[in-house]
């Protein structure tokens, strides 16, 4: 039996993207066979490093998995009609992610009740690892590379 899997998207700011953004990536690759990656382009917060380059660095890390990356502004669920998927690929690391990510969800499934969200777990040692706790390291001149790809590491150091 050939089973065709659905289509998903993985958003995010990914400002940066760390080694538990491509554990996520992983996952979602090994669950739904290709994954569309999108960088959300948020005008209203300022983001260390322009879309442009998080969608770069994506591409990179993700040069040897089926994933398409992009750049995007506007609604996740307009943007996952467009791309063709039917899933929304969330990570869960805590209870706090998942308050936050909860509403979304369910304002997602209001907005488009044909995308379904799915909640992942990361591994073990990624559990910790925020794009939120790196800029703060790197802003106060430590530095984290074991949760970061050498490209992301080096053009933290270089905006520290």
């Amino acid at each position: 039996m050939n089973e065709v899997l659905p289509r998903a998207l993985f958003p995010g700011s990914f400002d940066p993207p760390t080694l538990g953004h491509l554990d996520l990536i992983q996952r979602g690759v090994h669950l739904f066979g290709s994954l569309v990656v999108a960088v959300a382009e948020n005008p209203n917060k300022k983001a260390l490093f322009r879309a442009e380059e998080r969608v770069d660095f994506l591409r990179t890390m993700c040069a040897d998995l089926p994933v398409e990356v992009l750049a995007f502004t506007g609604l996740v669920v307009d943007l996952a009609e467009e791309r063709s998927c039917s899933v929304l690929l969330r990570g869960l690391r805590s209870v706090t992610d998942f308050e936050f990510e909860a509403p979304m969800a369910q304002t997602n499934r209001r907005l488009a009740p044909q995308v379904e969200s799915v909640f992942v777990m990361p591994s073990h040692e990624h559990a910790f690892v925020s794009s939120r706790l790196v800029r703060e390291v790197y802003g106060a001149g430590g530095s984290l590379p074991e949760v970061l790809h050498p490209v992301v590491d080096q053009a933290l150091r270089q905006r520290s």
